[in-house]
């Protein structure tokens, strides 16, 4: 069900039928086009190609399914602006919880609220559609992340010192955040 906000249409979808090749291909894309310009969404050494990216799409697509996986889209002006996911582990231990995975807005969209929209409804559909308590992610440091999602409720829970190495003379913590209650 598509919740519109100015030009900003935000969708999800949980069945992999459902992404054509047109919104696969921009996803694709926007993928690219984040990592080329040195964004954290799972790439971490640019430049990449469709080579690298088609698989790991084709993986994410795959894996939808109504009550483990959500695709949530946010379309600009008739194009896609941003996308995530939204994961459920199958068992039962840690099945009130979900994961967020690879937030990305389109570089030339950054600031219009792309980024919060996705997040903000991610949260509704955790909390509505899936009955989560809770939601995770990590995040690379260094990029100003845990203030992003600090303003939008989440907080810092812990800390993988040095878990990420960019370059010899880069290495980065991984943020570990929580959103709860929802």
């Amino acid at each position: 069900m598509p919740h519109t906000s100015v030009a900003l249409t935000l969708a999800q979808t949980s069945d992999p039928r459902q992404v054509g090749p047109e919104l696969r291909r921009q996803m694709i894309d926007c993928w690219i086009a984040v990592t080329d310009a040195g964004g954290a969404a799972g790439f971490p050494f640019p430049p990449v190609t469709a080579d690298d990216v088609v698989p790991v799409v084709d993986t994410l697509l795959g894996r939808l399914d109504p009550q483990r996986s959500r695709l949530v889209t946010a379309v600009f002006d008739g194009r896609l602006a941003g996308w995530v996911t939204l994961n459920r582990d199958p068992y039962r231990l840690v099945g009130h919880w979900g994961t967020v995975h690879h937030l990305q807005t389109r570089p030339g969209l950054r600031g219009r609220g792309v980024g919060s929209a996705l997040v903000r409804e991610v949260q509704r559909i955790a909390r509505d559609e899936l009955h989560l308590e809770q939601l995770h992610l990590a995040a690379r440091g260094g990029e100003g992340l845990e203030d992003f999602y600090g303003r939008l409720g989440w907080r810092e829970t812990g800390r993988w010192p040095g878990a990420l190495r960019l370059a010899p003379d880069d290495t980065r913590d991984e943020v570990l955040m929580l959103l709860a209650p929802l």
